[in-house]
């Protein structure tokens, strides 16, 4: 049987990241070198939109899936009420800009790195490898980096590092985190949300995990399973 913490880079990996972080003007934001993030809970403020409140109602739902949430992606927290995350914002692979709701259908595992935040930089290839091997009609990863200035240090690096599956998704504004951190969702980088193929938040957790382990597998699973 495989051993799933062969899937997180081990401690030597993100030091190694780390370095490669300061040596690129990077600065830590969230460090783990167990693979289970930082997290705080956090209750999210909802408004009472008509989107809102059907998300709202999906509240065991949000529960059963991050109960999946176990061993490498065991900070991932229930989203408390789940909310609509429609109008997120960024730019697509095009260019161009999309939303959330742009996404309807899929459930979604969005996101948020940079350049210069060294755990964004070592979970990245995971990241890579889950779209690879779970992406589908049904479920996408959406990683977008929010490096201000131009395309080229972001794409640079992400070829350096071999990434193929992910498309690239961008707010150089950092409009999207300054979003998720008024709704209570991000305290630093990496944040990451799951999202339903409604557009609704089932889950979500401050920095990194090991994306492509069983445990993030089976997680995916449980947030494509049924709702009731």
């Amino acid at each position: 049987m495989a051993d799933g913490n062969r899937f997180f880079p081990a401690p030597r990996l993100i030091l190694a990241a780390l370095v490669a972080g300061v040596l690129a003007g990077a600065v830590a934001v969230y460090v783990s070198e167990s693979g289970t993030g930082n997290n705080a809970p956090a209750q999210v403020a909802v408004g009472t939109s008509k989107d809102d409140v059907a998300c709202a109602a999906k509240a065991d739902h949000a529960k059963k899936v991050a109960a999946a949430a176990t061993g490498q992606v065991a900070a991932l927290l229930p989203a408390d009420p789940p909310q609509s995350l429609k109008s997120l914002a960024f730019n697509g692979p095009d260019g161009k800009p999309t939303t959330i709701a742009g996404h309807a259908g899929k459930t979604v595992l969005l996101n948020l790195w940079a350049t210069w935040c060294a755990p964004c930089r070592a979970e990245m290839p995971a990241l890579d490898t889950l779209q690879k091997e779970m992406g589908s009609d049904a479920f996408q990863v959406v990683a977008v980096n929010v490096d201000a200035g131009d395309d080229a240090k972001p794409k640079k690096f992400l070829k350096e590092i071999g990434i193929e599956a992910l498309g690239y998704y961008r707010d150089p504004t950092m409009t999207l985190f300054n979003d998720a951190k008024a709704r209570g969702l991000a305290l630093g980088l990496p944040v990451t949300m799951l999202i339903d193929a409604e557009g609704c938040l089932i889950a979500h957790m401050n920095g990194p995990a090991g994306w492509s382990s069983p445990d993030a597998k089976r997680l995916v699973e449980a947030a494509l399973g049924p709702s009731d």
